[in-house]
């Protein structure tokens, strides 16, 4: 395993070159939805009819790339500046005009099926490995896309990315996952979900999941997992640096809107519960760079995981971005300045296999 360190200064140095000059356009997305009949979960559950909507650019003659969001996210975010500005246009690395870009919205998110859709806490408890084959039969069935040139995802998306790399060996040329492990669930991590899941069951107001107004413990619980794990400390303190200033930003979060559903959020968060890609890892045969940042308050470095795991992967590598003021903690990987140099020059070295 090689694990390759980069300045935070290069990258802010280059960041706002990208300001002054502008960003780069993206291709118009097309939106569409697919439909998985009888879709199995793994509890046996049967849905006849699991919509499965996605987001994507470029041309489907091109070399398919599969793009994947965090948790509570969808496919279209990723067309933000941070991240879509920085990938997806003309000479970028992700570069919509010779790659087919694949943006899906997971089960439980976006515009695919949810249990606030109507089925409420009768909606099936799915899990990440739900998740993944319904991406997988989405790309193959629905979109007709045989091979794939790289699988990315961040966050929950990174955790997606592990397992497509275990399921599905072969069927891509490159793996990409970023602020994730493939471990199991523990520590902070899982306690901190657990958290978010238990306030919502046992907010009287939640009833079951018959709700006939949103609990407020779902935007409570999302407010303070947000600050316990995530934006790193360095970052926090740049724009939290007096009691004063902690809580007006403090009191604008949990003031601002909150158009999630309670139901979709508990969902969000326990799906994770069963999560551990690492028993598979010797079945990866993709060229694979992790990425992570030394400051992500979920998937710590310290833990040692990644050097003992990544020690199983055929070719295998670690991107560690160091912390800083001016990195996010586990939302650093969010922000493709970062890593989008190491990632065109995997496209431009990974071996190409399969179809």
């Amino acid at each position: 395993m090689h694990i390759t360190h980069r300045l935070g200064r290069t990258f802010a140095s280059l960041w706002l070159a990208t300001l002054a000059l502008g960003s780069y356009a993206q291709p118009a997305p097309a939106e569409g939805a697919w439909i998985a009949r009888d879709f199995r979960f793994h509890t046996g559950e049967v849905m006849p009819e699991l919509r499965l909507a996605y987001t994507t650019l470029g041309s489907p003659a091109n070399p398919a790339v599969l793009v994947l969001h965090g948790t509570t996210g969808n496919g279209r975010a990723l067309l933000s500046p941070a991240f879509g500005n920085e990938l997806f246009g003309p000479g970028q690395p992700l570069d919509a005009g010779k790659y087919y870009v694949i943006l899906p919205d997971a089960i439980g998110h976006g515009k695919s099926s949810k249990p606030s859709d109507g089925m409420r806490a009768k909606f099936p408890m799915y899990n990440y490995d739900d998740m993944v084959a319904a991406q997988h039969r989405l790309v193959t069935e629905g979109l007709g896309v045989k091979h794939l040139r790289l699988v990315i995802g961040n966050s929950m998306g990174g955790m997606h990315t592990w397992l497509w790399g275990v399921k599905y060996p072969g069927f891509m040329d490159a793996l990409v996952p970023m602020a994730s492990m493939p471990s199991e669930m523990s520590g902070r991590n899982w306690i901190m979900r657990r958290l978010i899941v238990d306030s919502i069951r046992t907010d009287p107001e939640w009833m079951g999941g018959n709700y006939t107004k949103q609990p407020k413990s779902a935007q409570f619980a999302a407010v303070f997992y947000n600050f316990a794990t995530n934006g790193g400390n360095q970052g926090l303190q740049k724009i939290a640096g007096s009691r004063e200033k902690a809580d007006a930003l403090l009191n604008q979060r949990l003031a601002a809107p909150f158009p999630a559903d309670a139901n979709d959020t508990l969902y969000h968060w326990e799906s994770s519960r069963d999560y551990n890609a690492s028993p598979g890892l010797d079945r990866i045969t993709a060229t694979l760079l992790a990425i992570n940042s030394a400051d992500d308050e979920r998937n710590p470095p310290e833990l040692g995981v990644m050097e003992r795991e990544l020690k199983r992967v055929r070719n295998a590598r670690l991107l560690l971005i160091p912390g800083s003021a001016d990195t996010f903690g586990h939302g650093t990987t969010g922000n493709a300045r970062f890593w989008k140099a190491q990632v065109e020059e995997l496209l431009r070295t990974a071996p190409r296999v399969g179809n």
